[in-house]
Parts: structure tokens; C-alpha cells; sequence
């Protein structure tokens, strides 16, 4: 145990982050410069001796990942950075976004937490991590010996960079397939950079690249010549780890009005403009500068259009949610140790918009040009179970720009899905057993293609727990670890 008293002497104390009418004049993370690591390590060894070393540590089951928190927490108490950084990695490839990205399950989870504010396991994992690399403690781990197997992963999101590093360090040969010109899926183009910098991204993939993994960007598998059945004819096992790409749609009338966007199609252009990098060939970008503009959707996804439209410039943001507002205190029907539904304000709510709860599209209204100019909104409520419009409550909000963020249904049909011919399940998520591999032998599913859309500790557990059955079916055994099954389901209601 790290302080035996450090729960009853210290409060909990989190980063600061930087004044929001500093911070939405840049793209930079919302924390003071060198990051939220840096800005934590005063504070941080107080906070780690909050972990009272459970007898039965739950944190560990919140996390999909099995992290062995009050290891960590007692080797930073006792300012031993190296021996917390090996723990953190004994279960963890990327705790610089797990970090940053994570919603935290372990806090919710954490013992302390039945009557008092949790231990901040997330940023002390952070803190480790940045100290880390800092310091010159995560290192290339390039295997000793080669397998002479070869490994296709398909995607490069958290859970193909977890099963590619896995792979490689055990000796096969690994090849990662992106259709982006460069690699990291998501967290390169989806995540905007005040909530991730790219340099933690791109310090971590020089890591992989020096162990061995090879990177193929530009490389859309299933168009063209690497079909399926070549990409399967080529390596001796293959990876799906492409992730949920099929958003969800809301066809009401007035659908096809210009200024009406899917979050991904937006996500992406500001990201490459905020790196400096071009767009697309064929691609102009649309920005939320002088707009109204509309956020239909209450979650992450929601809250990361809503801060890259206060640094475009919006005239005024608004974010719909169709479900009520949540309550601020863990409700009674979602007790500890489960993930709560509750209210909570991410750096992006901070900084600007309102949020609406309860409310229901019901048109999208079109200026002459065939532009959006404003969206027609009921209030809605559950009674039995269904969803009811509340009568006398339609009403117009100006929108020049709409913007869907309401999730993902599964990874795409037509294409490498298609034909490889694996089976999908009743949510249209490529179905897998309970090691991993499809209904086509050599193939497995790792991530958000097999599990739906999910948590970035998931995608990365299920990464490492793919790669463990990969290399026990090439050969006949594995050392690495395997922290979960296919069918695990978080402590999440």
C-alpha cells in the first residue's frame, strides 16, 4: 500500500487546464504546454497515495484491460517511475491515449469511490506514461527471434496498433494495412488535437516501426488488386481491424439539404487543416465559421464537433440529445462498481454551446439555395417504454451547418467484408468465436468490427487478446497475454 492515511489526508485534485478564452484561439491539448503529465506531476504522488490497495482491487475490473492500478499508484508514491511504467506497459501499449481518450470505467469502479471522490487513476496513469517517455524509459522491443509467419492487420486504430505490436514482438512478421495516408486510424483523424496531440501518436508508431512492424498507408484492402482472397493468399493469418465505420443516419425530411454532415466527414477535414496538412484531392473544406450551427448526438463525438467549431468560429452551437438529461449523481438503478449515466462536462462544454436534452428532429428547413437554413425540433419523452412527442413544444433553430453525431452501426459490407465471406452477427458486426477468428479460418476480428462501437480500452484489449490467439494459431502455443473474451461486457449499463 502507498500512504496508509493518504485517503483521509488528501482531497482529489485533478489537472488544470488552460483558461478557455487562451485556449480556443489554438489547437493545441487544453492543458498548459507540456501537457498534462507535466502539469500533473505536482500534485501526482499525493494523489497516487489516495489507493488504499483494495483486498479486491475493483478498478481492475472496470478497466477491460485488467490495468494493475494500486501497483502503479504505490510506485509513483514511492517516486519509483520506471517500476510504474513497467506495470502500466505489462497490460497497456498506449497508455499516452488510454490517458487522454479513456472515459475512466476504472474511477467509477474504484472502492474509494462508494463514499468519497475516486482516486484520479486516469491521471496517474498519464503521468507515468509522459514521464516515461521523458525520461527515456519506453524503449523499441524488437523480438529476439522470427517466426518466419506472417501477420495482416487491416486498420490502424488502437486495437490494430495493440494486436500489430503484440505480433511483432513475438517474432511474426507484421504488415499493417491503412486506407488514410497515414497511419492511426481515429486517433489521427478523428480525435482533433486539443484533446490529443499527434506527436503522442507519432512517437508511438516510430516505436512499432523500429521493433519491425511495417506500415502500409494509402492501401485500401478490398479495391482493388489486394483483394481479399490475395491478402489471404499472401500472410498466413489476418487481422479485421478496421473498426465501425457505418455511421447512423436521421432521414427525415429535408435529408438532402447541403450544410448537413456526418461528424466523420468533418472531424477529418479539421484535422488535416489544424496540421497544416492539404485536403483530400476533390475535397473543400467545410467549416463552422459565422454558422449556426446544430450538434445532433450528446456524446464524445458530439462534444469533439462542438470544440472544433468554437476554434473555426462559430456564430452559436447547439447539441441535441434525444434521451433526458442525465442526473449529476450516480442514479439508483446504476450502482458501484457499474459505469453511471450521469451529467458530466467535457473541456469542449466548457468553452461554449448549449446542450438540449429530450428533444427529437423532426425536418430540416432549406433556403432557396438548397442549403440548410434551420432545423424543426420537438420536445420528446418516454411513457411505457416508447418515445412521445410532447404536444405544443415544435420549434425552429436557426442552422447553417448540421452536424450527426449519433455513433456507428458496424464495419463496412461492401468490399473486404464481402469478400472474405465471413459471417456477420445480428449487429452487423463481423462475428467471431471465442478465440477471435471469423467464420473463415486464419481470419480474426479484433476492436470495434467484432464488438460494435466501444471504448478505446476495449479496442485495445481485445487487440492484445486477438494477437494472443493469432499466435497460438500459428503456433500451436502463446506466451502473450489474453485479458479477455470475445463476449467480456463492461461494467457499463
Amino acid at each position: 500500500m502507498a500512504d496508509p492515511r493518504g485517503f483521509l489526508k488528501a482531497t482529489r485534485k485533478v489537472a488544470e487546464r488552460r483558461p478557455v478564452e487562451e485556449r480556443v484561439h489554438d489547437w493545441n491539448e487544453v492543458y498548459p504546454e507540456g501537457g498534462i503529465g507535466r502539469a500533473l506531476l505536482p500534485i501526482i504522488t499525493e494523489q497516487a497515495g489516495r489507493c488504499m490497495d483494495c483486498g479486491i482491487p475493483f478498478c481492475h475490473q472496470g478497466c477491460p484491460l485488467g490495468n494493475l492500478i494500486p501497483e502503479w499508484n504505490d510506485l509513483v508514491w514511492r517516486d519509483d517511475w520506471e517500476g510504474a511504467i513497467e506495470r502500466l506497459h505489462a497490460t497497456n501499449n498506449f497508455p499516452e491515449f488510454t490517458g487522454r481518450l479513456c472515459p475512466a470505467p476504472c474511477e467509477t469502479a474504484c472502492v474509494l469511490g462508494i463514499n468519497q471522490p475516486a482516486v484520479t487513476i486516469k491521471n496517474v496513469e498519464v503521468s507515468i506514461i509522459d514521464k516515461a517517455w521523458d525520461s527515456g524509459f519506453v524503449r523499441p522491443q524488437p523480438p529476439e527471434w522470427l517466426s518466419g509467419r506472417t501477420v495482416a492487420v487491416v486498420g490502424s486504430g488502437p486495437a490494430g496498433l495493440a494486436a500489430a505490436q503484440q505480433l511483432t514482438r513475438a517474432g511474426h512478421t507484421v504488415a499493417v494495412y491503412e486506407r488514410a495516408d497515414k497511419p492511426g486510424g481515429l486517433l489521427r483523424y478523428g480525435i482533433p488535437e486539443f484533446k490529443m496531440e499527434k506527436r503522442h501518436l507519432d512517437r508511438r508508431l516510430e516505436q512499432m516501426k523500429r521493433e519491425g512492424t511495417v506500415f502500409r498507408s494509402g492501401v485500401e484492402v478490398g479495391v482493388g488488386d489486394l483483394t481479399g482472397d490475395r491478402l489471404r493468399d499472401r500472410y498466413d493469418a489476418v487481422v479485421l481491424a478496421m473498426g465501425a465505420t457505418v455511421p447512423r443516419d436521421l432521414p427525415v425530411p429535408g435529408r438532402e439539404l447541403g450544410g448537413i454532415l456526418q461528424a466523420m466527414d468533418f472531424l477529418p477535414q479539421s484535422n488535416r487543416a489544424s496540421l497544416g496538412e492539404p485536403q483530400l484531392p476533390g475535397e473543400d473544406q467545410v467549416t463552422a465559421e459565422g454558422k449556426n450551427v446544430v450538434i445532433i448526438g450528446g456524446g464524445d463525438t458530439g462534444a469533439d464537433c462542438l470544440g472544433t467549431s468554437v476554434r473555426q468560429g462559430a456564430k452559436s452551437i447547439t447539441q441535441l440529445e434525444i434521451m433526458p438529461e442525465p442526473p449529476v449523481d450516480r442514479p439508483a438503478g446504476q450502482p458501484w462498481p457499474t459505469y453511471p449515466m450521469t451529467f458530466r462536462v467535457s473541456s469542449a462544454h466548457e468553452e461554449a454551446g448549449d446542450r438540449v436534452y429530450g428533444v427529437s428532429t423532426k425536418e430540416f428547413v432549406g433556403d432557396e439555395d438548397g442549403n440548410v437554413k434551420a432545423l424543426r425540433l420537438v420536445d420528446v419523452r418516454f411513457e411505457d417504454g416508447k418515445l412521445v412527442e410532447v404536444e405544443g413544444t415544435e420549434r425552429e433553430i436557426p442552422a447553417e451547418l448540421v452536424l450527426f453525431a449519433m455513433g456507428f452501426l458496424g464495419p463496412e459490407g461492401p468490399g473486404l467484408v464481402e469478400q472474405l465471406g465471413v459471417e456477420l452477427d445480428e449487429r452487423s458486426n463481423v462475428a467471431r468465436d471465442k478465440d477471435y477468428m471469423s467464420s473463415v479460418d486464419g481470419v480474426f476480428v479484433a476492436g470495434d468490427a467484432g464488438r460494435g462501437q466501444s471504448l478505446i480500452v476495449w479496442a485495445i484489449a481485445e487487440g492484445r487478446a486477438a494477437a494472443a490467439a493469432v499466435d497460438a494459431y500459428l503456433t500451436g502455443s502463446t506466451t502473450l497475454p489474453a485479458p479477455i473474451p470475445p463476449t467480456a461486457r463492461p461494467l457499463v449499463v
